[in-house]
């Protein structure tokens, strides 16, 4: 038996096009024609790279957060310092370092508990 797994096809090939019917409204449609200043174009490339925010102020970074025993991956501001994206969220490392006290406490609770069989 060969190493390689391939899979041919049995006959020839079948290659149908999809033929999607048109409902009857588009059947029934009316082109319209629009003056140009009630058309709706493309915003220029200028205007859509000011949405795009500044990487060269940015910076990756990469922490431990030892309360919630998890790695962060986080993209900051160089500029004003503040976090743009963190994986995990906050609330989720507020919700396993929360999580992660009980389990302590509650193993604690076993340590110290005494031995009551008699």
């Amino acid at each position: 038996m060969g190493t390689d797994f391939n899979i041919k096809p049995v006959g020839g090939p079948v290659a149908a096009p999809v033929v999607r019917p048109q409902p009857d409204a588009a059947k029934r449609a009316v082109e319209t024609e629009l003056p140009p200043p009630k058309t709706a174009t493309a915003a220029p490339s200028a205007a859509r790279n000011d949405l795009q925010p500044d990487t060269s102020n940015l910076s990756q970074q990469i922490v431990i957060d030892r309360a919630a025993a998890e790695i962060v991956y986080r993209v900051v501001d160089n500029r004003t310092s503040l976090v743009v994206r963190q994986f995990p969220d906050e609330a989720r490392l507020r919700a396993r370092a929360y999580l992660r006290a009980q389990d302590e406490a509650k193993r604690e609770r076993v340590r110290t508990k005494p031995d009551q069989t008699a």
